[in-house]
């Protein structure tokens, strides 16, 4: 299995791995910080480094319970040691716009015991669909973006524990990703923290604080049917 360097440290970088095989353009590897598809939020990409040779990672994918590292020119690498690198820009982007959904999710939750249903993250923006809010008027949206702007200016610090699932099952309603969509093969749930306003099951990477997260922007909103309402969003560059 594939030691996940990401849900332990946002932050890195790079790190030194080892190449497990090689199939065609799918490279898998003993540990990893790049980031695959999934929740939501999209793959990180970046670099392989292996003597004086460097292959682009264009996508990464978990398949059948395995991270692979789609690259090209993969006939370049060979199994053995290995740098690998990520596109940081890109990585923080993803970062910030993950802590920024779940900045929003909680007070849409505290007022109104909204859900979310679906999201989608990308580097320079992204998408909610929330529960419960299709009456709302556009006053009352941006009433909840500026009440989740000032939480992020306070700056809480955003950390992350992995616990039984029994446990993550037992604990109250903020944690708003239920633990049931979890597919019951994984034992062991990864929360994240956002000081004292949020708790929920994630396994997305987050800014280490709020403030770094910036301004939230509203730019649409969508009535999806059946009570769900999307929310598209952008961020003010810090």
């Amino acid at each position: 299995m594939t030691l996940e360097i990401f849900s332990q440290n946002s932050y890195e970088k790079s790190c030194e791995a080892a190449i497990l095989t090689i199939d065609n353009e799918k490279v898998v590897m003993d540990k990893t910080i790049f980031y695959p598809t999934g929740g939501g939020q999209e793959h990180d990409t970046g670099w392989l480094k292996q003597g004086e040779e460097t292959v682009e990672v264009f996508k990464v994918k978990k398949e059948q319970g395995v991270i692979v590292h789609y690259v090209k020119n993969p006939e370049k690498l060979s199994s053995g040691a290995v740098t690998a690198e990520i596109d940081w820009q890109r990585r923080h982007g993803l970062m910030r716009y993950h802590s920024m959904l779940h900045v929003l999710g909680t007070v849409f939750y505290r007022h109104y015991d909204s859900l979310c249903t679906g999201n989608q993250i990308y580097t320079d923006r992204a998408r909610i669909d929330l529960t419960g809010i299709t009456e709302l008027k556009e006053d009352d949206l941006n009433e909840m973006v500026a009440e989740a702007n000032k939480e992020i200016s306070t700056n809480h610090k955003i950390s992350s524990r992995i616990v039984p699932r029994e446990e993550a099952s037992a604990i109250s309603g903020s944690i708003k990703t239920v633990v049931n969509l979890i597919p019951e093969s994984v034992r062991d749930i990864r929360l994240v923290k956002i000081g004292n306003i949020d708790e929920q099951a994630c396994g997305g990477t987050h800014v280490k604080e709020t403030g770094e997260i910036g301004e939230i922007i509203l730019e649409k909103t969508k009535n999806k049917g059946k009570g769900v309402t999307r929310l598209e969003l952008r961020l003010e560059n810090l």
